[in-house]
């Protein structure tokens, strides 16, 4: 079905691996709109409780994007070039299931792009992550601007940006972009499953409302506290309120069922 991804369901959870590492893992617009297929296939099935993004090989995650497309961009193309990739990007950030980036080697540009898109990161100790589209006389346009800034603030964000300068994952993880790093992919693997288990385990739409409120944290045109508020109000007439607070008083693990 698809030709620069790899996507499998393993017990719930949904790998996919960008797999292009002869161009160390490059987005070009084919590999984009696959990741885009990819996530309908996540939004509609039911089966799978959360998301693992990986970069095939040990040399990276996702290198950046494929400069033999950016060169013959225009201002024209351009702005759809850049637009494609935020929806994309934005089904990622805004998917009910959790979803956590698995980053080896570079992270750069359209990679550290997509890791950002992601709810968490985990990474391994030689991850490195930056924004180097200056470089090339262009900015991120993935998003990168964006999220960037509101996960390490907006004086760091303004550095790396404008400087094109690359990070590495202890100092990623000293500034907020990385939750965990670990020295194999074997370990960050585990952690990430173990992580996306836990959610499993709990009420899948309140699970959803949260990625919903938090994200709301950064969306100008909307008040995360009157989205905070009705988010609680929806959960208050779900089955799996009813389960989680009826299991507490009787002292039992809930059953969830998503209702």
């Amino acid at each position: 079905m698809f030709k620069n991804i790899k996507f499998e369901n393993h017990d719930g959870i949904a790998h996919l691996t960008i797999n292009r590492p002869d161009k160390l893992n490059a987005l070009n617009i084919q590999t984009v709109d696959e990741i885009k297929e990819a996530f309908h296939m996540v939004y509609d099935d039911q089966e799978v409780k959360g998301v693992i993004i990986s970069g095939e090989g040990e040399k990276a995650f996702v290198a950046g994007a494929d400069i033999s497309e950016i060169a013959e961009l225009t201002d024209v193309n351009g702005r759809k070039f850049a637009e494609n990739g935020q929806e994309v990007f934005a089904m990622i950030e805004n998917c009910h299931k959790p979803v956590i980036a698995l980053v080896n080697g570079f992270a750069l540009g359209g990679g550290c792009e997509l890791a950002m898109a992601c709810h968490m990161r985990v990474a391994l100790s030689n991850a490195k992550f930056g924004q180097p589209e200056v470089n090339l006389g262009i900015i991120p346009g993935y998003g990168g601007t964006q999220r960037l800034t509101h996960l390490i603030g907006k004086s760091k964000s303004f550095e790396l940006s404008m400087t094109g300068d690359m990070i590495d994952a202890l100092e990623a993880e000293r500034l907020g972009l990385v939750n965990y790093v670990f020295e194999t992919k074997g370990e960050a693997l585990e952690k990430c499953q173990k992580v996306l288990k836990k959610i499993a385990s709990k009420a899948p739409l309140a699970v959803g409302m949260v990625i919903d409120c938090v994200n709301a944290v950064y969306k100008e045109d909307e008040n995360g506290y009157q989205t905070e508020a009705n988010s609680f109000a929806n959960c208050c007439k779900t089955d799996d309120f009813k389960e989680g607070t009826t299991a507490f008083l009787e002292k039992r693990k809930p059953e969830f069922k998503g209702e």
